[in-house]
């Protein structure tokens, strides 16, 4: 048994969660890992590699990925997402128009340095950026370049904008939401997060938890290693 498996994971569950979730349904001794971990309360794409496919994981990781992602402006959190708790960015803020928006985004297109958020997985002196953020070090993470191949405004009512986002490995989408809203001077934070693509596997093309619990749906849903 060896291949991939395209999920759609759900809200409110860890990658790992997921993981663990699907090895149940496999038969004992069969390896299992995945390729991109997505936070708890984002949702879409996370390929499961299967048997030998565990194998192809640095490749896979490092194919494009494409997002769609909700913003809320004039406002932040402490992590950039809906996991914390909700701040108003400042007093008075005047919402930027459409236009404005769109004349924003070019600066985030391109082999761009980007600040990973202090809640993050990198490791500093050995543990996690986010354990040391979570017992009040003054965690200030180096910038690193990451790509970003495309962004696009999908719609914009004030508060609410939502992007479509295309980029390379390591690129932090809630970095990309605290970086505009800085820029627009409104601040911003991350409500929804939903990654569509990574290389060829289309959330379109991808199996539900639910899905795959059912008789021969593990085996039906395996996909070529690439």
């Amino acid at each position: 048994m060896d291949g991939i498996i395209n999920l759609d994971k759900p809200a409110g569950l860890t990658s790992a969660r997921a993981v663990d979730r699907v090895k149940r349904l496999l038969p004992r001794g069969i390896k299992i890992g995945h390729a991109g971990t997505l936070d708890p309360f984002a949702t879409g794409v996370l390929l499961l590699l299967i048997g030998k496919a565990t194998k192809a994981c640095e490749k896979l990781m490092d194919a494009p990925k494409q997002y769609e992602c909700t913003l809320k402006l004039g406002f932040t959190t402490p992590t950039f997402d809906p996991e914390s708790e909700e701040i108003p960015f400042a007093d008075s803020i005047r919402p930027p128009s459409a236009q404005q928006i769109e004349d924003a985004l070019p600066a985030f297109v391109g082999p761009i340095m980007q600040r990973p958020p202090a809640y993050s997985a990198i490791k500093v002196g050995g543990r996690r950026a986010y354990d040391l953020t979570r017992e009040g070090a003054a965690v200030e993470l180096e910038p690193r370049q990451v790509q970003v191949y495309s962004i696009g405004l999908l719609e914009y009512s004030w508060p609410i904008l939502r992007l479509s986002i295309d980029c390379g490995r390591g690129t932090y989408i809630r970095a990309i939401a605290r970086d505009l809203g800085e820029k627009l001077a409104t601040g911003a934070y991350l409500t929804a997060l939903r990654r569509t693509r990574i290389g060829a596997f289309d959330v379109k093309g991808a199996a539900t938890l639910e899905a795959l619990a059912a008789p021969g749906q593990i085996a039906a849903s395996l996909m070529p290693i690439p």
